[in-house]
C-alpha cells in the first residue's frame, strides 16, 4: 500500500522547489547570504519556535496513548530546551542576545504561518496538527541535505555551516523520520475526504515556508 507520505512528498515538490531555490536559502548555502538578513531570520525563526514548540504541548493532550504522549512531549522538552539552547547560542555569534531574542515582535508573515497551525491544532484531529507541522520538519531536513550536496565542500568558510550540518544531521533526521512514520499511521485507513483536508494543510504550511524565507530575505515587517 502506498504511504500517505508519499503522495504530500509527490505534489508538494513544486512548492519545495520553490522554498529550495530561493535566494535566502541558495545563498546561505553558498555563504554570501547578507548578515542582517540572516539576523532577521534568527530573531523571527526564534519567536516561530515559541508556537511551534506549542503544537507539540496540543499533541499531547490528543495522543491516542501513552507511547504517543511520551514522544510528543519529548519532542515538546527537547525543542524548549535544547533546540531553543543552541538557537541561543548560535545568535549569539552574530550579536544577537537573548534579550533581543525574546524581545523580538513576529511579522505579519510569521503571525499568519504560525496562527494558521495553532488554529488547526486546537480545532482539528491529531492528524490535522501533524499534517501542519511537518512541512517545516521536513523541508528544513531536505534544505540541511540539499545544501550540503550543493556546496559541502564550502561549508569550512561558510559562516552559516553550523545552520546546514544541524538540518542535515542524524538526530535532525530521526525526529523527522518519527513524524513522518506518525502521519502514515495517523492517516492509514482515512477516508479520501479526510486525506484531502490533511494535504490541504500540508500544502498551506510550505506555502508559508516560502513566506517565511521571502519575509527575511526581503525584511518585511509591520509598515506601521
Amino acid at each position: 500500500m502506498t504511504k500517505f507520505t508519499n503522495r504530500l512528498y509527490k505534489n508538494v515538490q513544486p512548492i519545495w522547489e520553490k522554498n529550495h531555490q530561493h535566494p535566502f536559502v541558495q545563498e546561505l548555502g553558498q555563504g554570501t547570504l547578507a548578515e542582517e538578513k540572516f539576523i532577521q531570520y534568527m530573531k523571527q525563526d526564534y519567536v516561530y519556535l515559541i508556537d511551534y514548540a506549542k503544537l507539540f504541548a496540543v499533541g499531547v493532550t490528543k495522543a491516542h496513548n501513552l507511547d504517543m504522549m511520551n514522544k510528543f512531549s519529548k519532542v515538546l522538552h527537547d525543542t524548549l530546551h535544547f533546540e531553543m539552547e543552541l538557537h541561543r547560542q548560535f545568535a549569539a555569534e552574530f550579536g544577537i542576545t537573548r534579550e533581543e531574542l525574546e524581545q523580538t515582535k513576529p511579522t505579519p508573515d510569521n503571525l499568519a504561518y504560525t496562527n494558521y497551525m495553532l488554529n488547526v491544532a486546537q480545532n482539528g484531529s491529531l492528524a490535522e496538527v501533524v499534517a501542519s507541522l511537518l512541512p517545516c520538519a521536513w523541508d528544513y531536513w531536505e534544505i540541511g541535505k540539499l545544501l550540503r550536496k550543493q556546496y559541502g565542500d564550502q561549508l569550512a568558510s561558510n559562516r552559516y555551516a553550523k545552520w546546514i550540518e544541524t538540518y542535515d544531521s542524524e538526530e535532525f533526521a530521526q525526529g523527522t523520520k518519527w513524524l513522518i512514520d506518525l502521519m502514515d499511521e495517523l492517516a492509514d485507513g482515512k477516508p479520501e475526504r479526510e486525506l484531502a483536508v490533511l494535504e490541504k494543510h500540508f500544502q498551506i504550511t510550505s506555502k508559508y515556508e516560502y513566506l517565511f524565507w521571502d519575509m527575511n530575505y526581503f525584511k518585511r515587517d509591520w509598515p506601521i
